[in-house]
């Protein structure tokens, strides 16, 4: 069943649609969080799943679960870096994970080549890394990542050069050679296969309403 089915079938009271829905998508939005705020991803995962319970009436129908789901994920991290920078507002476009320093995590990178590029990315405005890690590891569309970042697509399109030409600079600064580089920078496509056929997510997300 596509996600549009079931979230029709969840609307009309099919609590097993929404825990299909959940179940399909849990480990997304596990890895989502995992390169952001390993510590609390757990956490963050839940509450965006509840939020997405409390608005399934404001998804829209037509392919958009997941850019529904994963704006929600944006605005949980968002909310979640503000609370921990004593309320003030964090700008996604110019500042970094590597700026608010939650470590970076073992789960996804357990190589060094990966855990080289998961560094890179944490260098990212991180905007850039979302755009980045939404494209690479969840094959969204170009039109699926403007909705989450509510954008234009044209303006995806950009920000993922931009993001791959800043992506290098910072590994060019964290290589220890230019073997080192070269390995890194061919292997994000890779690691992306690998992270999702891992599935990082050991636990089972709360049972929907």
């Amino acid at each position: 069943m596509q996600d549009e089915e079931l979230l029709i079938k969840w609307r009309e009271g099919d609590r097993g649609a929404g825990e299909e829905l959940f179940r399909r998508h849990f480990d997304a939005l596990f890895r989502f969080f995992c390169s952001k705020a390993n510590a609390v991803a757990e956490d963050l995962t839940q509450e965006t799943l509840l939020a997405c319970v409390r608005g399934k009436e404001r998804i829209r129908e037509e392919g958009r679960f997941r850019a529904y789901m994963f704006a929600t994920a944006r605005r949980r991290l968002q909310a979640f870096y503000e609370k921990h920078n004593k309320s003030r507002e964090v700008d996604f476009g110019s500042q970094s994970v590597a700026d608010f320093g939650p470590g970076a995590s073992s789960v996804l990178a357990k190589k060094a080549d990966d855990r080289l590029l998961l560094e890179g990315l944490r260098q990212l405005p991180l905007d850039y890394q979302i755009a980045l890690e939404l494209h690479h590891f969840e094959n969204m569309s170009g039109s699926q990542i403007a909705e989450v970042l509510g954008v234009p697509e044209g303006t995806i399109r950009s920000r993922l050069r931009r993001a791959r030409m800043q992506l290098r600079e910072h590994l060019e600064a964290l290589s220890a050679s230019p073997d080192a580089l070269k390995s890194t920078l061919t292997r994000l496509d890779q690691w992306a296969e690998q992270v999702r056929a891992g599935a990082p997510g050991d636990s089972a997300p709360d049972e929907p309403a």
